[in-house]
C-alpha cells in the first residue's frame, strides 16, 4: 500500500510549479492554503515543515525549515526570507527577514527588510524596522524598535534579553518605543544597542543613539539620545504593596497612546509612501495588505488593553466625604478612555501636517523616479531636507493625535514635556 499525505495533491502541485521540496512525505498543509500564493521562484522547503492558513503568502527565495521544522500559520513571507525553525502566526516578513531555529513569532509581527533574530527568540505584537537585530533567547513582545542604516550600522538587542510586558497587577498597557516612527522610517538615524541578560520594564520610551550596558534592567523613560546608561541593583526589602494603586498612571497612560500615535503615523507611511513599491514586486498586494492588518492588530490591542486598565480603576469612596479617595486623574481616566480610543479608531487626527505631507510626497515621487531602486535604497539616498519633511509630517500627526488625548485627560498633564 502506498502511503501518501493528506495534501499529496497539493505538495505535487507546489513541486510541479518549481518549488523545491526535497522529502515532500514530511510535510503537511492544509486543504485552505492557496498554491498560487506560493512561488514557484527559488523557494525551498525543508523536511517536517507544516503550512496552514489562507492568507498565508510565500514569495521568491523564501527558505522555510533549514535549521528545523517550521510552522507557518497565516503569515505572508516576502522574498528571500529565512525561516529557520519554530511558530509562525499571523505575522508579515519583508524581504530578507530572518528568524533562526525555536523562534516563536505570534500574530500581530512585522518584520521590515533584513530584521531579524537568531535562536529562540520570542515574538508578540512586535514590529522591527529595516536591519534591527535581535541576539538568542529573547523575549521581545509589544515594542516597535528603530534605528540604524544598513546590516553593518543596525540597532540590535544582546542576548537573554526581556521586555517585561505584564504587570503584577495582570495588565498589559506595556507597549514600549524603541525610536520611533517619524525619524525611524528615514533609516538615518544613530543605531540602539540594548546589552544583553538586560531587560526593559514597559511601557518606556528610549532615544536614538542610546547604548544599556549589559545586565541593566531599564525602568524610567530616556528620551535622550547618545547616552550610555549602566544600571545600578535595586534595594532590597519587603514593603507594603498596593494593588491597582497606578502611582505612574500619568506615564502609562502617555506611553500607551503615544505608542498608538506613532502606530497611526506608520500606517500612513505605509499607506502613502510604500504602497508603490509593492506593485511591482510578486504578491505584492497581499504582502501590503498584510501590513495594514498586522498595524490595525496592534491598534487593536493597545486599545483592548488600555480599556481593560481603565475598568480596575478605583471607584470613589463614598464613606471619604470631600476627601475622595480617587485622584480626578484616575476618574477622567476611567471616564473619557473609550472616547480617547475612538481617536484612532476612526484615524482622527491623520490629516495633521497635510502641508508638510503634500510638499514630502511631491519632493519623494520625483526622487524615486529620477533615481529608482528598491525602497531601501530610495529611502536611504534621500537628501536631508525631503527626509526632514517627511518626518515632519509624521511628526504632526503624532502630535496631533497626542494633543487630543491629552485634552480629555487634564489632571494627567500628558504630553506637556
Amino acid at each position: 500500500m502506498e502511503l501518501k499525505p493528506k495534501a499529496y495533491e497539493k505538495i505535487v502541485q507546489l513541486m510541479q510549479k518549481g518549488v523545491d521540496i526535497p522529502n515532500p512525505l514530511t510535510l503537511d498543509i492544509g486543504e485552505e492554503v492557496k498554491a498560487e500564493h506560493i512561488s514557484g521562484k527559488g523557494v525551498r522547503i525543508y523536511p517536517g515543515c507544516r503550512i496552514y492558513g489562507k492568507q498565508t503568502v510565500i514569495a521568491s527565495g523564501a527558505q522555510l525549515g533549514r535549521e528545523g521544522p517550521v510552522t507557518v500559520e497565516d503569515c505572508e513571507i516576502g522574498p528571500k526570507v529565512e525561516l529557520k525553525g519554530g511558530y509562525f502566526k499571523k505575522s508579515v516578513f519583508l524581504e530578507k527577514a530572518n528568524m533562526g531555529f525555536g523562534a516563536h513569532v505570534r500574530e500581530g509581527c512585522i518584520l521590515e527588510e533584513e530584521a531579524g533574530g537568531a535562536h529562540c527568540v520570542g515574538l508578540k505584537q512586535t514590529i522591527l524596522f529595516p536591519f534591527v537585530t535581535l541576539g538568542s533567547l529573547i523575549n521581545f513582545c509589544d515594542c516597535l524598535m528603530a534605528g540604524g542604516t544598513s546590516r553593518k550600522d543596525h540597532s540590535e538587542v544582546g542576548s537573554s534579553y526581556i521586555h517585561f510586558n505584564f504587570t503584577p497587577t495582570g495588565d498589559k498597557t506595556t507597549a514600549s518605543l524603541i525610536g520611533d516612527v517619524p525619524r525611524g522610517v528615514m533609516l538615518n538615524q544613530p543605531a540602539i544597542f540594548l546589552g544583553g541578560q538586560g531587560g526593559i520594564v514597559g511601557p518606556l520610551r528610549l532615544g536614538y543613539g542610546n547604548v544599556i550596558a549589559a545586565g541593566t534592567v531599564l525602568r524610567q523613560d530616556i528620551a535622550e539620545e547618545n547616552k550610555l546608561i549602566i544600571g545600578k541593583p535595586q534595594r532590597s526589602g519587603v514593603v507594603p504593596r498596593t494593588p491597582n494603586a497606578y502611582f505612574s498612571l500619568s506615564r502609562i497612560v502617555q506611553n500607551n497612546y503615544l505608542y498608538l500615535a506613532n502606530l497611526s503615523a506608520l500606517e500612513a507611511w505605509y499607506t502613502d509612501v510604500r504602497k508603490g513599491f509593492f506593485e511591482d514586486q510578486e504578491f505584492g498586494d497581499l504582502l501590503y495588505a498584510g501590513l495594514l492588518e498586522k498595524v490595525g492588530l496592534a491598534r487593536e490591542e493597545r486599545i483592548k488593553r488600555l480599556k481593560a486598565m481603565a475598568e480596575k480603576m478605583p471607584k470613589p469612596d463614598a464613606n471619604a466625604g470631600s476627601k475622595e479617595s480617587v485622584s480626578s486623574g484616575k476618574r477622567e481616566f476611567a471616564k473619557h478612555v473609550d472616547q480617547a480610543c475612538a481617536l484612532f479608531s476612526n484615524l482622527s487626527g491623520m490629516g495633521a501636517g497635510a502641508d508638510h505631507r503634500e510638499r514630502f510626497l511631491s519632493a519623494f515621487g520625483e526622487h524615486k523616479r529620477n533615481n529608482g531602486g528598491s525602497y531601501i535604497e530610495v529611502v536611504k539616498s534621500l537628501p536631508a531636507d525631503i527626509s526632514q519633511a517627511g518626518t515632519l509630517w509624521l511628526e504632526n500627526i503624532v502630535r496631533g493625535l497626542s494633543a487630543q488625548v491629552g485634552a480629555l485627560f487634564p489632571s494627567l498633564d500628558l504630553f506637556r514635556k
